[in-house]
């Protein structure tokens, strides 16, 4: 049956499609998800350490075992209405129980997730390069979903991502070891120095330390090589976002903007056509 899939161009794509909405469905919960559960576990921690009483507030639900429900009226989404996309459409963006309405990021992050797992396997093929480069971009998602709503790049998502990079490329799936190696430090040492610089000449604090661990476990994917083109396009489309938003009176000048998601798409653009517009850029003349 894999043998067919793998055979059949339209299969293979299909079926790619149809786990990326699948996978994009279960991002959602993990956007949603967590930050409570970490922000809950922080203030245990924190009680603890204080040797406070703890609260009796119940712990968030969890991943993978707890149902999704409304979070308006409590109802328990069945699994007739949790088919991705299809769903939303046939319930028009309203909840089955009380019709509240559904943020329409749940659809479009599913088919944000197909997409890319499209592009990435057209570009790299039905292989372990093209499977590992699936997990990357699903992470990517997720991180970039949970830093836009919470400025916030989980330790527990960010290292694991980095330490994968390495020991992936222990058989050169994307990159040698030395090049992973040099991109992990060199990631993370771009952004904290471009931080303290900025704290320094301003007083104020530009990003967060998760997104050096960002940048550096794309580095660790991906080789030292690409984080100047990952740094030049997240800076350059996070200045121009944020000119914009403030053009249009939705943000102000001091108010904070999460620059991982910018460092995320920069890193996945890098992954499927880093390459080339290196190559393109350096046959042009523009490096010299």
């Amino acid at each position: 049956m894999f043998e067919l899939l793998f055979q059949s161009t339209p299969l293979l794509f299909a079926g790619v499609i149809v786990f990326g909405l699948i996978i994009g469905s279960f991002l959602n919960v993990v956007i949603f998800r967590v930050p409570p559960l970490l922000e809950h576990d922080w203030r245990c921690q924190c009680q603890e350490l204080l040797q406070l009483k703890p609260d009796e507030d119940e712990r968030p639900p969890g991943i993978v075992y707890a149902r999704s429900k409304c979070p308006d009226c409590g109802h328990l989404i069945r699994a007739i209405e949790n088919i991705p996309v299809l769903s939303y459409l046939v319930l028009r963006g309203r909840c089955a129980a009380c019709k509240a309405r559904i943020s329409p990021r749940y659809p479009l992050v599913e088919l944000t997730t197909a997409i890319l797992f499209a592009l990435t396997i057209w570009h790299f093929g039905p292989n372990l390069q093209g499977l590992t480069a699936l997990f990357l971009t699903a992470f990517l998602i997720a991180l970039a979903g949970i830093d836009a709503d919470h400025q916030l790049l989980p330790d527990n998502m960010t290292l694991p991502l980095l330490w994968a990079g390495i020991v992936l490329n222990f058989w050169s799936v994307h990159t040698d070891l030395a090049a992973s190696v040099m991109g992990a430090v060199a990631g993370y040492l771009a952004l904290w120095s471009i931080y303290h610089l900025f704290r320094l000449l301003t007083g104020k604090e530009g990003m967060g330390y998760g997104d050096f661990k960002l940048l550096a476990a794309l580095g660790a994917w991906m080789g030292w090589q690409m984080l100047p083109l990952i740094i030049l396009l997240s800076s350059v489309v996070g200045a121009l976002f944020g000119l914009i938003l403030m053009g249009t009176g939705k943000m102000k000048r001091d108010n904070p903007m999460p620059f991982g998601p910018f460092i995320a798409a920069a890193g996945w653009i890098a992954l499927i056509w880093g390459e080339q517009i290196i190559d393109h850029y350096t046959r042009s003349g523009v490096f010299g």
